[in-house]
């Protein structure tokens, strides 16, 4: 492992993070709240001087091997954590630090599960900061820096792997870097045209910018106690769209963008994907018609959490921890599902699902007709072995991370169903689950310990598990420091 490579990455993100918190520092300023904008503007101002001292020497060797930019993303995001945490924890709004770090965490993430019992307790700084970590960590803080900072090497390709969700990372353009960008101008033009439509609507500004920090990130912080209940069923409908949009496959986009129409709805992942979410909507709404009271309110309350689900969003527009059984099957089903691979949308991936079922078709054939030779395709493509191979790994660690938590929150004597959804709805990075934790609840009840495993929950679901599992294993740093006294990087 590359010891300086590391520290200079770190010392970016450090900086990237400074600047961004001058953000909310402006809405303290707007909003008069000087106490708390003092001491999220002296934050941002150690960051950004701490981040460019300890990135001032650019390392000679700027490769990155893919076990390199596992562990520089695992590193980056827990750094990126500690630090976002720490306003929270001076301002006194969560005055915990296991608390601060959940929160953090969860938004950096994109979870959106949440300790606070008084959302609308909080500043207007603290609540724009809150949301923003969403959008920085929905297309990646990572990938965020890549865009901005001139990284040679030819290998950064490794980086953007570790850290974007999905089973596969390719380039849009020949070079990572105009990738990247391409990927956060597509972000951010999404990004703001929401905000516009929002404010048209007739949704506040601020609540316009926060909801919309929340939806591109698939995130989930709503800034009023109730989420989006009490706000106006079209400005329900326009959310719901924008975090399906949001959940598509970055892909997709670029290739409309590029005038390349006929590849883009070739896209077996996205098709899959919006399917699921119709079947799922139609049922839904059949299924609590009668509670609903009316065809239009079951319609809308179903779309809008099949969308904030499938896309492990988060928000609410009800309670749906008191619909019929088959409607709560269908949205924890949907929350191991997840959005498509390339999104800022969290859980399995549709295309791991598609996979896995293409996988299962192919295996019961081999039992019919023995001789028969069949490969696995996407899109008119066959799978490579190689990206078989991982996403069955994928699933199998998935489930042994999966159930380790399980029984580790199970101790606190929970019912069973707090206990399933809490560790679902986090290494899902959904949010809300059901029973004690469901939309009208929060986590503020579990004990440190139960909080801490949901805390590594959510950054392995963030990270699609390996990076942090390669940043804990000893066997990633053999050699590194040793090489790192002598003068010399292995």
């Amino acid at each position: 492992m590359k010891i300086k490579l590391q520290i200079y990455i770190l010392g970016k993100v450090m900086s990237i993070e400074g600047v961004l918190m001058l953000l909310p520092v402006i809405c303290g300023l707007i909003y008069t709240e000087y106490r708390n904008t003092f001491i999220y503007l002296v934050l941002a101002a150690f960051y950004i001087a701490a981040g460019t001292i300890i990135s001032h020497k650019k390392p000679e060797n700027m490769t990155f091997y893919l076990k390199d930019g596992c562990i520089a993303t695992a590193l980056s995001w827990i750094v990126l954590s500690v630090f976002g945490c720490l306003p929270f924890v001076m301002t006194g709004e969560i005055p915990s630090f296991t608390n601060a770090m959940f929160e953090t965490v969860s938004g950096f993430t994109t979870t959106g599960a949440s300790i606070l019992t008084n959302v609308e307790g909080l500043t207007h700084i603290s609540l724009l900061w809150r949301s923003l970590t969403h959008w920085i960590g929905g297309m990646g803080v990572l990938v965020f820096l890549l865009a901005v900072v001139p990284m040679s090497g030819g290998s950064n390709l490794n980086l953007m792997k570790a850290e974007s969700p999905g089973p596969s990372v390719g380039k849009f353009v020949p070079k990572v870097r105009a990738t990247a960008k391409a990927l956060y101008l597509i972000y951010l033009a999404l990004t703001v045209l929401e905000i516009l439509v929002l404010i048209v609507a007739g949704m506040p500004v601020f609540d316009s910018v926060c909801s919309a920090f929340g939806t591109a990130g698939t995130g989930g912080f709503g800034i009023r106690n109730d989420s989006f209940a009490s706000y106006a069923p079209h400005i329900q409908w326009i959310v719901a769209v924008f975090m399906i949009l949001f959940g598509v496959n970055f892909n997709f986009y670029y290739l409309i963008l590029a005038k390349q129409p006929g590849k883009a709805l070739k896209l077996s992942e996205v098709r899959v994907y919006l399917a699921i979410i119709l079947a799922s909507t139609v049922l839904i709404t059949v299924n609590i018609f009668r509670m609903a009271g009316a065809p239009g309110e079951a319609a809308r309350h179903a779309f809008f959490q099949v969308a904030t689900v499938i896309t492990t969003t988060g928000f609410a527009t009800t309670d749906f921890d008191k619909w019929p059984t088959l409607s709560k099957m269908i949205l924890v089903i949907l929350m191991f599902c997840g959005a498509c691979a390339g999104s800022t949308g969290g859980g399995v991936k549709v295309s791991r699902v598609q996979i896995r079922f293409k996988m299962i078709a192919r295996e019961i054939a081999s039992y019919i007709n023995p001789r028969a030779v069949k490969k696995v395709q996407i899109d008119g493509k066959a799978i490579d072995p190689e990206l078989e191979r991982s996403v069955s790994v994928y699933f199998f660690v998935f489930m042994l991370i999966f159930l380790g938590s399980t029984l580790i929150v199970g101790f606190e004597g929970h019912d069973l169903v707090t206990t399933f959804t809490s560790v679902a709805a986090t290494i899902n990075n959904i949010g809300p689950g059901l029973s004690m934790v469901g939309p009208t609840s929060n986590y503020a009840f579990l004990t440190g310990l139960s909080k801490w495993v949901l805390i590594f929950d959510m950054l392995a679901g963030r990270l699609e598990l390996f990076p942090l599992i390669i940043f804990l294993n000893p066997l990633a740093y053999k050699g590194s420091f040793k090489g790192l006294f002598a003068g010399k990087q292995k």
